[in-house]
């Protein structure tokens, strides 16, 4: 589903919980390559590549049927022109509001003819179960369950402009009763189609966002969710008296005067509301994937977010990592429409699913085929930025999909809907059920898929530097600020400073931090006691630890630390505090000298003076101290007294760049791959299918193209496009070819 509300979010993945995972319940998950520990450099994956039956080598195809669309009579003809084109697999919105018609009544028909025409048609069906839309006789039966704003607004059933049909966003489940209903749902939807030769699986959690609202108003307020956090806070704490010294409330007299906060003013409580409805959304994923393993351990467990973990995780509970560890098959929606064409946002919102997914497939669950129109977020983009989609685009977006890892692909529509606001949009099918040149171009490289099994035995290489996600510092961005902006961009733009190099970074958690020689950490401002225990045992070890400015400033619950760095930081960082401000609105053009190279900085800044071992390598225009480097134990840091990753997502700076590559070196680390045309990019994937060196150029001339690649990548004497059969020349360790515009090249390395 695109989500047709205004705001998703992410989730935090530092929840410790033994969940039932792919291969531990069913018989899907196999591991066929070694992992990968520590902190040498390795061309293979850093986790265990997870092999699962997928019901063909490549699942391709659509969001077929949602109820209200497409119209009957097409049904049959859309089926066989699917699997003409070379599609494999339909995923369907069993609705509970369109099932469960009245108390005890369901209406099955119209998706049991969608499961038999599949069969028919050799495709095969993933049922996303959607409890998330309620019947319309619930809402009227259990008023005390709908939404709940902290605004004491109520939500009332609303249609869907994704699926056209009514009971959105349905009722909250922390009311027992209603939550009872929603598992009779679910038991009846297993029990009637657990037995269907086109069942593939399930997908239980449509973009794996909560409906938590915004701030001013947040959900969810009814009473059965006041009593869910109020047992959430006996769990965490233990005693009322805890909560009242943490919260700064001292007269609560019993558990049922604490209510969830209204506004966040309050550092304590925010975060621990914010946290309350992480573990409680995940605490329902968890009861949805038990209920389905139980009642049908044969098919797969499947769910897709939005790769949101960097912006909508306090909001929409989005989190890579905590959703794809539960299920056998993961995925993701995106839509350039929604996001821009810039190349670095795609591959960075699939290199975030691959990092959670950790060796499991992932699938491009809801892609783009066609175009999308009169959307707000489209105002003022030029018709080319996704607006309107051509053949060429598919094809390029397409392959920095496969090129990203992605294990299948599915269109968010295989053809429009025909009612609401999202008519018209995403389908690369036309709005009659007729093939287009976009149809087209989709089947010629899904099928191209389906027919090169070789290729999808071997993955992408990890990374040459680890972006550490720190849920807590997202989270407090957002209580702190009302947005996580300063997060995203301070992420995304320390991405882009290396993307832009075509130096590979990779997202991780930080229980996989060891995996990295260099990890970057960025928007450090909060950081729990363990997250900076788990970094100084990092550069003890060896690790090279690069930090943006105010690392733990705010500690445990928001709080500020007296001695600056925080949390003895001051001593692994050879670095104390001698000035700090915040004022982020005069800081867009913050400039600051590190290692010779002028840089933007962003939103606050911290001066230092040095400590220890700590050596100044870097200055503001004032004559401070603006960055220091330092060694520990047998590793070293570089702490930056401002955020440059904010600083490069605005400006996007030569010289940062030039410091970014050179962090790299500080760390004794070689690139896998060498361009000197930035605008294009290359990544290797290698494992049991063998070395294939995947050339993407998403712009719109044919670019010669040279790339270097590593010596531990191995040594090579022959190589064969199996995309467009260009002419590839290999000499030593370069590679040259020539890639048309919105093409690829996919170089298979003997």
């Amino acid at each position: 589903m695109i989500d047709d509300r205004n705001e998703i979010t992410r989730r935090d993945f530092l929840l410790s919980t033994a969940m039932i995972t792919a291969s531990s319940a069913t018989g899907h998950s196999q591991p066929i390559l070694g992992a990968f520990i520590g902190h040498e450099v390795n061309p293979a994956p850093a986790v265990p590549a997870t092999e699962v039956d997928m019901g063909s080598v490549f699942p391709a195809g659509g969001v077929y049927f949602r109820k209200s669309n497409p119209p009957t009579e097409d049904w049959e003809r859309d089926h066989q022109t699917a699997s003409r084109l070379g599609m494999n697999t339909f995923r369907h919105w069993f609705m509970w509001s369109a099932l469960e018609v009245a108390p005890g009544k369901w209406d099955w028909a119209d998706y049991d003819r969608m499961m038999d025409l599949a069969a028919q048609n050799n495709i095969k069906v993933i049922i996303a179960t959607l409890d998330t839309a309620a019947p319309e006789w619930a809402f009227r039966k259990f008023p005390n369950a709908r939404y709940k704003a902290s605004d004491d607004s109520i939500t009332h059933s609303s249609v869907s402009a994704s699926s056209g049909v009514g009971g959105f966003p349905g009722l909250c489940l922390d009311n027992p009763e209603v939550k009872a209903l929603a598992e009779n749902f679910h038991t009846r939807l297993i029990e009637h189609y657990h037995n269907h030769p086109a069942l593939l699986g399930y997908d239980l959690w449509n973009e794996t966002t909560y409906n938590g609202g915004r701030p001013g108003k947040t959900n969810c307020f009814c009473d059965a969710s006041k009593k869910k956090l109020q047992q959430w806070l006996k769990t965490k704490y233990g005693s009322l008296d805890k909560v009242c010294k943490t919260w700064h409330r001292p007269s609560f007299a019993e558990w049922e005067d604490i209510e969830p906060p209204r506004d966040f003013s309050g550092y304590p409580e925010s975060l621990d509301w914010l946290q309350h409805r992480i573990d409680n959304a995940y605490d329902l994923f968890d009861w949805r994937i038990q209920l389905y393993r139980k009642l049908d351990p044969k098919h797969l467990v499947t769910c897709h977010g939005v790769a949101g973990t960097l912006e909508s995780y306090p909001s929409a509970v989005h989190n890579e990592w905590m959703a794809a560890k539960r299920v056998d098959v993961y995925g993701l929606t995106w839509v350039q429409s929604r996001h821009g064409t810039e190349s670095w946002r795609q591959w960075q919102s699939f290199d975030l699913t691959r990092a959670g997914a950790r060796g499991k497939p992932f699938w491009h669950a809801e892609a783009q085929g066609g175009p999308l129109w009169m959307q707000p977020q489209l105002i003022g983009k030029p018709r080319e930025d996704g607006r309107v989609t051509e053949p060429e685009d598919v094809r390029i977006w397409n392959m920095i999909s496969f090129a990203g890892g992605a294990r299948g692909l599915l269109y968010c529509r295989y053809r429009p809907l025909l009612d609401g606001p999202l008519f018209g949009a995403f389908g690369s099918i036309g709005m009659d059920g007729s093939v287009t040149p976009r149809a087209e171009m989709a089947g010629k490289t899904l099928s191209w898929a389906n027919a090169h099994p070789e290729i999808w035995k071997s993955r992408p290489v990890r990374g040459d530097v680890g972006l550490l996600f720190v849920p807590e510092a997202e989270l407090f961005n957002y209580v702190q600020q009302l947005s996580t902006d300063f997060y995203a961009e301070s992420m995304r733009g320390a991405y882009q400073a290396f993307f832009d190099q075509n130096i590979q970074p990779d997202f991780v958690a930080l229980e996989h931090i060891d995996e990295y020689e260099l990890i970057y950490l960025a928007y450090p401002v909060m950081m729990h006691p363990e997250t900076v225990g788990k970094l100084k045992e990092y550069v003890t070890k060896g690790g090279t630890l690069v930090c943006e400015g105010l690392p733990a400033y705010f500690g445990e619950h928001g709080h500020v630390g007296q001695v600056q760095p925080n949390y003895g930081l001051d001593e692994l960082f050879g670095a104390r505090e001698t000035y700090v401000e915040f004022l982020a609105d005069i800081h867009d053009h913050l400039k600051m000298e590190v290692n010779g190279n002028t840089i933007d900085g962003r939103y606050f800044f911290q001066e230092y003076e040095t400590k220890g071992s700590g050596k100044a390598v870097g200055h503001y225009p004032s004559g401070t101290i603006a960055a220091i480097e330092n060694q520990t134990g047998k590793g070293r840091t570089l702490l930056m007294g401002s955020f440059p990753g904010g600083g490069y997502y605005l400006h996007h700076g030569k010289e940062a760049r030039t410091l970014f590559a050179g962090f790299l070196k500080t760390a004794g680390i070689t690139p896998r791959v060498t361009l000197a045309d930035d605008e294009v990019q290359a990544r290797v994937h290698q494992g049991a299918g063998g070395t294939y060196l995947w050339i993407t150029n998403p712009t719109r001339t044919s670019r010669a193209v040279s790339v270097a690649l590593a010596p531990e990548l191995g040594t090579f004497s022959a190589a064969e496009d199996k995309w467009g059969n260009l002419s590839i020349k290999l000499t030593g360790q370069q590679v040259v070819v020539s890639v048309p515009a919105r093409d690829a090249a996919v170089i298979a390395l003997r």
